[in-house]
């Protein structure tokens, strides 16, 4: 059965996701540096991939992958969000667009929509194979004793 999405949880996945998002703002900025400077912003980077990835592996330890990996989605927003206050790059309707895409993305896999039935159906309502409309075997394919089609 699907856990169900907290406030909290989304405030934790994403704080994780800022924290992967802070690492390419570094690597942005160690690219503009001579060569002294590039190797002291390019070890903080990899030292908050490092930080980053003890944090994602958390994630996915209590989340389930598929949510785990919409919200890290969500670094796109983020990254837009840095562009334009620590770069002073432009917003266009174009990247708001496909951020837009993004988020509503996230949210439909976040929301109770679509999600599977507790009865173990596909979430339309309709009776599966091994689910039928009176909670009987119907003996179709995937019916108890076989697997692929061949009997067990």
């Amino acid at each position: 059965m699907k856990k169900r999405i907290t406030f909290r949880d989304l405030l934790v996945l994403q704080a994780v996701v800022v924290v992967y998002t802070f690492a390419g703002i570094l690597g942005k900025i160690a690219a503009g540096q001579a060569a002294g400077g590039f190797f002291l912003i390019y070890c903080l980077q990899v030292a908050v991939l490092g930080i980053y990835a003890l944090l994602w592996q958390q994630v996915i330890k209590r989340f389930e992958l598929s949510v785990a990996y919409v919200n890290r989605a969500a670094a796109l927003a983020w990254s837009l969000l840095w562009a334009v206050l620590v770069f002073g790059e432009q917003i266009t309707v174009k990247k708001l667009a496909g951020v837009a895409f993004v988020i509503l993305g996230t949210l439909v896999v976040n929301s109770e929509f679509g999600t599977v039935g507790a009865a173990g159906g596909s979430g339309s309502g309709e009776p599966t194979a091994v689910s039928a409309a009176d909670g009987t075997d119907d003996g179709g394919p995937g019916a108890a004793g076989e697997r692929n089609g061949n009997a067990v």
